[in-house]
């Protein structure tokens, strides 16, 4: 099985979408998606398809041939937007080379300072992994239960 990770096209938005639907249940309050409407019209196709094309946004995919297996989405170059793998393909290292594909980009594209992502409860490991930091408390909004989390890039010189 040869994963390869490149640029999401809009044409990857129903495949990204369908994706989002599928694991939903861990990072809603409530498992049927109750109460998240909001967060749930922003994970619909047109939506997906809107971040794509925006220029504010970048996103990778990762196929296994014709199958997606995860993707990565990136805001403003400073914000982890979206981070899923499929679950036929997690605890493979997956997560960690969209993230280092995603994180490369955003620092070429001029990031200086770090990321902020709002992780889901059992993402949170996840995202120490990756040198994330909770920067407050377990919060609940439209649904969706999240943890602040920060990744602050070291700045090395060269004397």
């Amino acid at each position: 099985m040869t994963i390869q990770i490149s640029r999401a096209s809009t044409d990857d938005a129903e495949a990204i979408s369908q994706l989002i639907q599928k694991l939903v249940h861990h990072f809603t309050v409530d498992p049927e998606g109750r109460g998240a409407e909001v967060f749930l019209k922003s994970a619909e196709v047109d939506a997906i398809r809107g971040y794509i094309a925006a220029p504010n946004f970048c996103y990778f995919v990762a196929r296994d041939e014709d199958h997606l297996a995860g993707f990565v989405g990136v805001r403003d170059n400073a914000h982890l937007y979206h981070l899923f793998v499929d679950p036929l393909h997690q605890g493979r290292g997956l997560g960690r080379q969209l993230w280092d594909q995603a994180k490369a980009w955003a620092i070429t594209e001029g990031n200086g300072s770090g990321f902020t992502v709002n992780s889901s409860p059992n993402a949170i490991p996840v995202y120490e992994r990756f040198g994330f930091q909770a920067t407050g408390e377990r919060t609940e909004m439209n649904g969706i239960a999240f943890v602040p989390m920060r990744l602050e890039l070291v700045a090395w010189r060269a004397d």
